[in-house]
């Protein structure tokens, strides 16, 4: 059974930073890709930032350079580390696995592309 479990979400002032924990669980973690997704309420979800099985990763345009997504294969985590927070990031984060029997090659954030995600984790961030 495939499991998902955000932690690491809190309430931070601008300009702070918070790290994001995904711990992955029933499924082959080394081979998939991996995403970070958000949703603010009344917006739909945002793909944040993507990872792929060799460690690629790729990110939206407003989080470059403010975030960083990794993968510690050995413990089967997931990690995104949130620098320089704004007013705008604000949002239930989620993480998803793109689960396959193959080596997932080139990372993204296709939230069609998931079949599996957490429960999400609360990022609120104030002024």
């Amino acid at each position: 059974q495939v499991q998902l479990v955000e932690s690491g979400g809190g309430s931070v002032q601008s300009g702070g930073s918070l790290r994001l924990s995904c711990a992955a669980s029933g499924f082959t973690y080394t081979r998939s890709c991996m995403g970070w997704f958000r949703q603010a309420p009344g917006k739909e979800r945002e793909g944040v930032a993507g990872i792929d099985s060799g460690g690629i990763t790729t990110y939206t345009d407003s989080v470059k350079g403010r975030f960083t997504i990794s993968r510690d294969n050995s413990k089967n985590i997931l990690y995104l580390q949130m620098n320089s927070l704004q007013l705008e990031d604000t949002a239930m984060y989620f993480c998803a696995a793109q689960v396959t029997y193959k080596y997932c090659s080139g990372p993204h954030v296709r939230p069609e592309w998931y079949g599996y995600w957490g429960q999400g984790t609360q990022v609120t961030v104030s002024s």
